[in-house]
């Protein structure tokens, strides 16, 4: 469920058996913690006050699992359409064992992906005159967005601009006809999105038409901002605490410039996600491998507190209180 091309690099008993494969994320540990839930409430089911949706989620990674269950029909897979959902997410480093961590407002950031290609003429690298060089323009792109976050948004509701990959040309002496890079929004508010978004094709079909050029931008579809309902996110913290103690729930000061599909889930109904440590017991969690690393290890002594914080957010559940 959801493994990541990544080659593992733990020494355990239990690694992948697949070369350039591994549960990176935690995906696993997920879908494990989820039907421990089922399996608590299946033997408790009379208790039960409301009906209860289990969201058993493919393809988080980059292609919007999320968004495809939603648009077929999960959330109303039990008739009416839910009234609240829950959801958690564990993490290998940054946060202590045990431990749920979680603000109300946004959690995670919304991600946006342009893929941009610069369209000029070829020629020789001796008489560039005579062509359009689309490689200083695409690099001039590239630098006038980081003016355009600055100078554009309040600094206070913060935007995040990366250009990981940048192509163009053969050789150093051919002016090639094309330039090509793609471009990772960060945003924290809902808000800014379609601004953003506005203003960032408007930038660069100026910049290029003041070269003589053309540009094409291609929009990927977007991760909206996760953002916790207050009132859920009370609800869960304080079945959290009522359960393992105070000590076992930290407020989150900042949200995660990371993003997350389960937004748009959070999109259509109230809820709150929650993030859940799962380093080892006794480790330094800030200087442990994050997510994503050939050496991120999920201690999965968590999954018993995974299955019964969910389970326990559906038992208590009351929805005509």
């Amino acid at each position: 469920m959801d493994a990541l091309p990544v080659t593992e690099e733990l020494e355990l008993d239990f690694i992948s058996e697949h070369e350039g494969i591994m549960h990176a994320c935690g995906h696993d540990m997920h879908i494990a913690g989820l039907y421990g839930a089922l399996r608590i409430l299946h033997s408790r089911r009379t208790e039960l006050r409301s009906d209860v949706v289990f969201m058993f989620q493919p393809a988080e990674e980059a292609y919007h699992g999320a968004r495809y269950m939603v648009e077929d029909g999960v959330l109303e897979a039990a008739g009416p359409k839910v009234d609240a959902a829950f959801g958690l997410h564990v993490f290998s480093a940054g946060m202590e064992h045990g431990v749920f961590y979680a603000k109300p407002g946004t959690l995670m950031a919304g991600c946006e992906e342009y893929f941009v290609t610069v369209r000029g003429a070829g020629g020789h690298g001796s008489a560039p005159h005579l062509a359009k060089d689309p490689v200083p323009v695409a690099c001039e792109m590239v630098l006038a967005v980081q003016t355009l976050i600055t100078r554009g948004f309040n600094v206070f509701d913060p935007l995040v601009a990366t250009v990981g990959r940048i192509s163009a040309g053969s050789a150093g002496n051919i002016i090639p006809d094309t330039a090509s890079f793609d471009l990772s929004l960060r945003i924290f508010s809902p808000d800014n999105r379609d601004k953003l978004l506005h203003d960032v094709r408007r930038l660069f079909e100026g910049i290029a038409h003041a070269h003589g050029m053309e540009v094409d931008l291609q929009l990927a579809p977007d991760y909206p901002v996760t953002v916790n309902d207050a009132h859920e996110f009370d609800y869960a913290r304080q079945v959290v605490m009522d359960m393992f103690g105070e000590e076992s729930f930290e407020l989150m000061r900042d949200p995660l410039a990371g993003s997350e599909d389960f937004s748009h889930v959070l999109r259509e109904v109230p809820g709150t996600y929650l993030c859940l440590g799962a380093a080892a017991p006794g480790k330094d969690v800030m200087n442990e491998a994050m997510n994503h690393s050939p050496r991120a290890f999920f201690d999965d002594s968590v999954l018993e507190r995974a299955a019964t914080v969910l389970a326990e957010l559906a038992l208590r559940k009351d929805f005509h209180d």
